[in-house]
């Protein structure tokens, strides 16, 4: 818990000031679980990458069948996949996810030592091979109602999660990226967010906490250690934090997950464990921790009763999938839907990292109405959904 604490604990303070009361009405809370999807991860084999990838195709729909959200929808993974792990064998195993409605996929990416350019070539390479030969990835181009604007030309787009946790270059030895202007590259190809973090105790950890934000490049990399947060529009910016008031690139939305202290965990007896949004089999998604997600209350500044949820997961190391097909997510399940799910004080919602990002769109537009009618509001969903 105190590596790296340093980094982020005044940003968690003033996090804590920042957490909506609750107040009159019904209160959403939203969950996304986001993978950093990784068959090949510890030099697994062609076969064993693709047996990992096989087992959640079998049981995730099993799992998630038996559970539902305000909106009738089943718990959804949005699968980061790596760029440099491409085998077309798991993407048709994940497709058949997509299509069952169980996630969505994604762009994830290791690299290291690389350009500006190299960077570039990656992300649009990648961005066209899964939507052209798979039909994921979203699309923009769609009015605000939903549906496709005739006049306007749509355009791939994606969500992102950095391997190593390494986004603009951000470790302290400048290993895993090299590249200083990574959030304007992302923005300029297609990326609508960006959800890597939170990734304390890791020391790329952004100082900003809890938030969801813009952010734009900095000279020397870290351009995402601050940024301004969302907000409704017309609302006024109590403290600005952008990280510069001449930006150097284009900004990029940034989506985090919960980050701070669990009292009801306490290492030794005494000292509180670190709680970072992680599910895996060291840090099991346990029915208390949800308590602890929605009081965190992550949200657009000025629409307090949308709660995001953004946690995280390495979904293809054994032992975490043993956690997430099995019964340690079957009990948080059970308990998000007794404690956040009655229509009445509460309403839950399972979203995909596309979903999630489209509502907090809607309610950066002031949109009043359920968050579960924006699934699609400014991203459509992906081809090989709409069959």
């Amino acid at each position: 818990m105190l590596r790296g604490m340093d980094r982020w604990l005044w940003g968690y303070l003033e996090s804590l000031r920042r957490r909506p009361r609750a107040g009159a009405g019904t209160r959403h809370l939203i969950v996304a679980i986001c993978d950093h999807y990784e068959p090949y991860r510890d030099q697994a084999s062609q076969t064993t990458a693709r047996a990992y990838v096989d087992r959640w195709a079998t049981e995730y729909p099993t799992m998630a069948a038996e559970f539902r959200d305000a909106d009738g929808c089943m718990p959804r993974h949005t699968f980061f996949y790596p760029e440099e792990e491409y085998d077309p064998v798991c993407m048709a195993q994940l497709g058949t996810l997509m299509q069952q409605g169980c996630g969505e996929v994604e762009i994830h990416l290791h690299h290291r030592n690389d350009t500006p350019e190299g960077l570039r070539e990656k992300l649009v390479r990648f961005r066209d091979l899964l939507h052209r030969a798979h039909g994921m990835l979203g699309e923009t181009g769609i009015n605000r109602g939903g549906h496709r604007d005739t006049e306007e030309r749509s355009s791939v787009a994606y969500a992102f999660i950095h391997g190593n946790w390494s986004l603009c270059n951000s470790r302290p030895d400048r290993d895993w990226c090299g590249v200083n202007e990574e959030l304007g590259i992302l923005a300029e190809t297609g990326c609508y967010a960006d959800l890597t973090f939170p990734s304390a105790p890791s020391p790329t950890q952004p100082r900003m906490v809890n938030a969801i934000y813009r952010a734009s490049d900095q000279p020397e990399g870290c351009g995402h250690d601050r940024g301004v947060r969302v907000k409704v529009k017309g609302e006024k910016e109590e403290h600005p934090t952008s990280n510069t008031q001449h930006p150097t690139s284009k900004e990029l939305l940034l989506v985090q997950g919960p980050l701070g202290l669990d009292l009801g965990r306490r290492k030794w007896g005494v000292l509180p464990r670190l709680e970072n949004a992680e599910l895996s089999g060291a840090n099991p998604p346990t029915p208390g921790r949800a308590g602890l997600w929605a009081r965190t209350g992550i949200h657009v500044e000025g629409r307090p009763e949308w709660i995001f949820a953004k946690l995280h997961t390495h979904g293809c190391v054994p032992k975490n999938s043993d956690v997430l097909l099995g019964e340690p997510i079957r009990a948080m399940h059970r308990q998000l839907q007794r404690q956040y799910n009655d229509g009445t004080a509460w309403q839950l919602h399972y979203v995909t990292a596309r979903e999630m990002v489209n509502m907090i769109r809607a309610a950066e537009d002031g949109c009043t109405d359920s968050p579960g009618h924006c699934r699609d509001y400014a991203i459509n969903q992906p081809p090989a959904m709409q069959s």
